[in-house]
């Protein structure tokens, strides 16, 4: 059976664990928190009002799939499911900081609904479809972020810690949901699955470059930023310096690779890279009582 061949490169020994940590409880975070930099900042805030309920449609997406399941991929189905609860706790704290700050989401907030209304009376297999694209950007950008200090050089200690935190395990649960899409999709033609899931990875780039550059000319616009030059300074920022857009479009092309399966590149060492050389930026949220 073909999923079992895209199984294997799942490495035997992994485990997923979900970190149950809390951060920025009875802080402040400044308003550009991130190097004073308004424009890396608004990525940020942009990215994280997304995630609550965002990673609410990943869960559903991949549980409704989860019956029948072989006993291992059952078992990180139930883990990522608790990461990401906890993932949507600490950007729903995160997310109050932002407005703390005067900043207004409401426009960000109902483009996510709008998004996800797409999703509604189509088939649970095209919600699967979309949140194995989208976990594949999670992965991407978690490991260029733990990859390279510079993205988060400057940050508040809280804010920084969160990040990191949160990349180290979407980098470990990086295949659940592919794999899960494998075993949804077992009896499908090859090239039907690579076609849905090409043109899912598509519809899918165009949403999520689009509703980000959006969500930050908002929060921009907040901050009295607006016109060609803060555009010209957003494609800078995504593929100039620190250049996120770009170095991570490699790994994205190669989801539409034959054979493409996430743990084809084995980054876990960045997990232990983010517990240990970036020391001072998680302890604070292991220290944060539950």
């Amino acid at each position: 059976m073909e999923v079992s061949v895209a199984k294997a490169t799942t490495p035997a020994d992994l485990t997923i664990t979900p970190r149950d940590r809390r951060f920025g409880r009875g802080s402040a975070i400044r308003r550009w928190w991130l190097n004073d930099d308004p424009y890396a900042t608004a990525f940020y805030n942009a990215l994280s009002v997304t995630f609550p309920k965002g990673e609410g449609f990943f869960v559903d997406s991949v549980r409704r799939f989860r019956d029948g399941t072989p006993p291992r991929l059952e078992r990180e189905i139930n883990a990522f499911v608790k990461q990401e609860v906890i993932h949507t706790r600490e950007h729903v704290a995160f997310n109050r900081h932002v407005t703390d700050q005067g900043y207004d989401t409401t426009l960000l907030d109902r483009d996510v609904d709008a998004a996800l209304a797409l999703t509604k009376d189509r088939p649970p297999i095209g919600s699967l479809a979309a949140t194995s694209a989208l976990e594949h950007f999670t992965a991407m950008l978690a490991h260029e972020l733990i990859a390279n200090p510079k993205h988060l050089a400057g940050g508040d200690e809280q804010a920084r810690a969160l990040w990191l935190w949160h990349a180290a395990e979407e980098i470990e649960h990086k295949g659940v949901a592919y794999d899960t899409w494998l075993h949804a999709t077992r009896d499908w033609p090859r090239f039907t699955r690579w076609r849905v899931k090409a043109l899912v990875m598509l519809i899918t780039t165009w949403r999520f470059v689009h509703g980000r550059a959006r969500g930050m000319t908002e929060l921009l616009r907040q901050d009295g930023l607006t016109g060609p030059k803060v555009w010209a300074r957003m494609f800078w920022y995504a593929f100039g310096n620190p250049g996120m857009a770009r170095k991570v479009a490699g790994i994205w092309a190669a989801y539409f690779l034959p054979g493409f399966h996430p743990w084809k590149h084995d980054d876990r060492a960045l997990i232990a890279r983010a517990e240990s050389d970036y020391e001072a930026a998680v302890l604070p949220g292991r220290a944060t009582p539950a």
